[in-house]
């Protein structure tokens, strides 16, 4: 669970129910990770295989896969986020679930100076398959799932371009989940299976990362009370 994101908004739910005085008002438990779920997986194996539908059977196997994330500041990073272990890990799954059927790099994206960010950039890293003389370039945007800023402008103009610039003649992006049946299939999956289990949050949730110096994080306000062997429909009925 990173913390810029998920963690971030995590605390500032806890400090708006306790000024609002919602405390008692709900039971709470946490999806705080699903970067590895199988579903989710499946639908973005399947959003890559759309992408390398748009080149030319011929030139196929000669597309990298350029899975491109959000950055992060280094300063983050070093507190020991876990966020690009668990982007890596999805990425390492996708490529299972297509059976490794293309090259791949894995990239971040949207960094903004002048602070350090985790990298190879996006930028830097299409600027390098340009050198090489690569001519096909998939990215695939990992860790985004609908279309925003970093999607339809950052990667579908502005990378495109640089590729354009930089000699890659075929630079594509494979769409992104957005409302795909089999990705909303996923997030009601990761719901059913996280009610079923009476987890009121994964193993991981409660290690702080080891520079934290956020009092808050990763805390969990009136917890509800459900038990693993209680059943996805009596819980339903109980609310």
């Amino acid at each position: 669970m990173e913390f810029s994101t998920t963690g971030a908004s995590l605390n500032e739910l806890w400090r708006e129910v306790d000024r609002l005085d919602l405390r008692r008002a709900f039971a709470w438990s946490v999806i705080d990770r699903w970067h590895t779920h199988p579903v989710f997986i499946a639908a973005m194996a399947a959003k890559v295989r759309e992408g390398l539908a748009l080149f030319d059977a011929k030139d196929r196997d000669d597309v990298p896969l350029l899975f491109s994330a959000h950055s992060l500041p280094l300063n983050v990073i070093e507190r020991g986020d876990a966020y690009p272990q668990e982007v890596g890990a999805s990425v390492q799954k996708v490529m299972e679930a297509l059976g490794f059927c293309n090259e791949f790099l894995l990239a971040y994206q949207s960094d903004i100076p002048p602070l350090k960010w985790l990298g190879p950039s996006t930028e830097g890293v299409i600027h390098a398959l340009g050198k090489k003389k690569r001519k096909h370039v998939l990215a695939v945007p990992i860790a985004f799932t609908s279309d925003h800023i970093e999607t339809l402008h950052e990667l579908d103009i502005e990378y495109a371009e640089l590729a354009h610039q930089a000699g890659i003649a075929n630079f594509k992006r494979a769409p992104a989940l957005n409302d795909d049946p089999l990705f909303i299939h996923a997030l009601a999956q990761i719901v059913h299976d996280h009610i079923s289990a009476g987890e009121l949050y994964s193993s991981q949730y409660k290690l702080r990362c080891p520079g934290c110096e956020n009092a808050l994080c990763r805390t969990i306000l009136n917890p509800a009370e459900f038990t693993p062997s209680e059943s996805v429909t009596s819980y339903a009925q109980r609310e």
